[in-house]
């Protein structure tokens, strides 16, 4: 009898050896896959994310889309937060490696080469065509992916106390390049990945002029 109970009480059992909160974090990332092929398909081929048409794409039930999410625009803003804390992530790892003078390139280089390396981060952080009540929100509130190259990290690298013009530049940077690898991603400014990085890295190097920052 007490084998009975304690097996009873124990928790889920394995299933195929894998138990049950790994499975659970499998059917979430199978999820979140699915979410981010959604929001970063060809413009011509993106259609209103729904429970339904995500659960479709993961080969997964509703039932398991409700034990991670509460409705589709949890998942929508779980997707966005992934993809920029890793994106940030690594740029940031990648930009404090390199030498000071060496730092914006390095930076720059990541951010275009993951993109080119897969396009659904593109268009879910940049594309013009993607119109996602939440997505249009996390992206107007995210400004970490770039605040390595902004005017705060103008500031640190130059040594000057914070001022609005520093907060200006740093508005200018996040602003220009997202909406320069926006239209790059649509074919409106045609250059290749490493040309866009050496362009964007020398529009940025002129940023580095402590005059522009002094009252």
């Amino acid at each position: 009898m007490v084998s009975m109970v304690t097996a009873n009480t124990s928790g889920p059992r394995p299933y195929g050896g894998v138990d049950a909160a790994d499975r659970q974090a499998s059917r979430r990332a199978r999820l979140l896959a699915a979410g981010l092929d959604m929001l970063g398909a060809e413009p011509a081929e993106i259609a209103e994310v729904t429970v339904r048409g995500i659960c479709r794409e993961a080969g997964l039930t509703a039932r398991y889309f409700y034990e991670s999410f509460a409705d589709k625009d949890e998942l929508v803003s779980a997707v966005f937060d992934a993809v920029i804390a890793d994106l940030a992530a690594k740029t940031r790892s990648v930009v404090n490696s390199a030498p000071a003078d060496q730092q914006t390139h390095a930076g720059i280089s990541n951010i275009v080469r993951t993109i080119a390396g897969d396009t659904r981060i593109g268009r879910l952080l940049f594309g013009a065509h993607l119109s996602n009540a939440v997505v249009v929100r996390k992206r107007a509130e995210s400004s970490a992916l770039l605040a390595m190259l902004s005017g705060q990290h103008a500031g640190a690298v130059l040594r000057l106390p914070a001022n609005d013009r520093i907060k200006a530049a740093g508005h200018f940077v996040v602003g220009g390049v997202a909406q320069t690898i926006s239209a790059w991603l649509t074919g409106e400014v045609q250059f290749t990945p490493e040309r866009l990085i050496e362009h964007l890295t020398a529009l940025l190097d002129r940023l580095g002029n402590p005059n522009l920052y002094r009252d």
